[in-house]
């Protein structure tokens, strides 16, 4: 008769450490691609005057506009948001993971996650990290997209005390409903896509773990299931986006109608009149600079959290 297997159980100790990672892992990676993450954001806000018409152009824009400091502006904030996003969204994972994999144990499985099992798991760990930190997201967005010429918001509070005091405290979250959304197919195939990769480079290479696989190749892994989230997803990023910046004056230079900047009333709505009037291709707006980010944004961050984890002695690892 088959021995059962063993159920693991995370300690307070490791779901630190988890988090501590997490949230290294996210900082790390966001910071290494700053200047293409606000060249991205801006893309996906301007209207049919394209005022950044490309990788090399935007950089340069910004770089005229702004300085250096202009390459990262927001990137501080998006920091601050990051490393608890990440954090929660790691530890949920392994959490979530680690459930499923004790209830398939007790119907007498093996408890390994099957890749739809792990792209659900990453799905709900990707909305309980960004819904718990989305008004650090939509105040980001604003920032990164003021210039500094007639900067509206002096920093994180005044924009927070701001769009509450001119918008309402509901304003925090617009945009939240087509980031839920899109969070499924991202975090979950991110998650899923990684994991079965490399598994199966374990199974096809016969090592003993992925503790065998190089850093190049977790780079690899990394980058592939980075690329495919962020195609599916896209469409939603740029909806979320545009509606965290409906009716504000600061994007008025980006994107405007009659004089004003842009409104939207909800998430069809910007659906629609996006496609109706920028066509189709409008909802891929940046999309260039946010494939260059990806790649090492994602890797970096997988590869920094495990790395972290045997820097801090985590025993448990995403695989487990």
């Amino acid at each position: 008769m088959a021995e059962k297997p063993e159920k693991q159980n995370l300690t307070w100790a490791q779901l630190t450490k988890s988090l501590c990672a997490g949230g290294i892992a996210g900082a790390v990676s966001r910071t290494s691609v700053a200047p293409l993450e606000r060249l991205k954001i801006l893309m996906q806000v301007q209207g049919t005057e394209k005022v950044y018409t490309g990788i090399f152009q935007g950089v340069r824009h910004m770089w005229v506009s702004d300085g250096i400091r202009g390459l990262f502006k927001g990137n501080g904030l998006n920091c601050i948001r990051i490393i608890p996003n990440q954090a929660i969204k790691f530890m949920t994972y392994e959490q979530l993971s680690r459930k499923i994999s004790h209830a398939l144990i007790d119907r007498g499985g093996d408890g390994q996650l099957t890749p739809g099992l792990r792209l659900a798991a990453g799905a709900g760990a990707g909305i309980v990290g960004m819904s718990a930190t989305y008004p650090l997201d939509m105040i980001r967005g604003r920032i990164t997209v003021q210039h500094s010429s007639h900067a509206q918001y002096r920093g994180m509070w005044h924009a927070a005390s701001s769009i509450v005091a001119q918008e309402g405290l509901v304003a925090l979250w617009r945009g939240w409903l087509p980031s839920v959304i899109g969070v499924v197919p991202y975090v979950g195939l991110n998650f899923a896509v990684y994991e079965t990769l490399k598994d199966l480079i374990v199974k096809a290479y016969g090592c003993r773990d992925e503790r065998d696989l190089a850093i190049a190749t977790r780079l690899a892994c990394g980058a592939t299931a980075g690329t495919l989230g962020q195609t599916v997803a896209y469409p939603f990023d740029v909806v979320r986006r545009r509606l965290q910046m409906s009716g504000w004056a600061g994007a008025q230079s980006l994107h405007a109608a009659e004089g004003a900047a842009v409104r939207y009333s909800g998430m069809t709505d910007c659906f629609v009149r996006t496609i109706r009037e920028e066509g189709v291709t409008a909802l891929f707006k940046g999309l260039g600079p946010n494939y260059l980010k990806v790649v090492p944004s994602i890797a970096i961050a997988f590869v920094t959290y495990e790395q972290v984890k045997e820097v801090l002695g985590a025993e448990i690892r995403l695989s487990d």
